[in-house]
């Protein structure tokens, strides 16, 4: 955790330095940041750090990848004259199982076009997901659990 504040830390001073406080600008100067972690590795950067930083940005690569091919997806589906969609619910068995992983998992599948985190069973194996075209949800379960889910676990544990 030390490390991820030290890192956060150059990151502003990279914005204070360049005079731009925007966003990608942020993630420029901590992605710059991890890189002079990885150079000088002794005392500060750690291999077990710098993993996992690669881990979150994988699975926020991931996240945008998905993002853009749902969003040509739902345009596609909008714009065909003849709609046929199949919308539903499908329940999604959890592999996670901490509360932040589940939030997380629940919301990046919010986010993306076509799909809604209806609700989680009580017990916490559950996620109820809504599509707009549930016509193969083995499929969808299959997507979930190799991308976003998959991803979830690996950057965080």
């Amino acid at each position: 955790m030390t490390l991820f504040a030290f890192n956060l830390l150059l990151a502003v001073v990279w914005i204070a330095i360049t005079g731009n406080a925007s966003f990608p600008n942020l993630i420029l100067g901590f992605v710059l940041a991890a890189l002079a972690l990885t150079i000088v590795r002794e005392p500060f950067g750690s291999a077990v750090y710098l993993d996992r930083t690669r881990r979150l940005l994988l699975l926020a690569g991931l996240f945008l990848r998905e993002l853009a091919i749902s969003a040509w997806r739902v345009a596609l589906m909008v714009l065909r004259p003849h709609m046929d969609l199949k919308p539903g619910i499908f329940a999604f068995p959890l592999t996670v199982d901490r509360d932040f992983e589940i939030t997380l998992l629940a919301n990046l599948i919010t986010l993306t076009p076509g799909t809604l985190s209806v609700d989680v069973s009580e017990d916490r194996k559950t996620l109820y997901v809504h599509a707009l075209d549930c016509s193969d949800p083995e499929a969808a379960k299959r997507n979930i659990a190799a991308g976003f889910e998959r991803r979830i676990m690996e950057a965080f544990r």
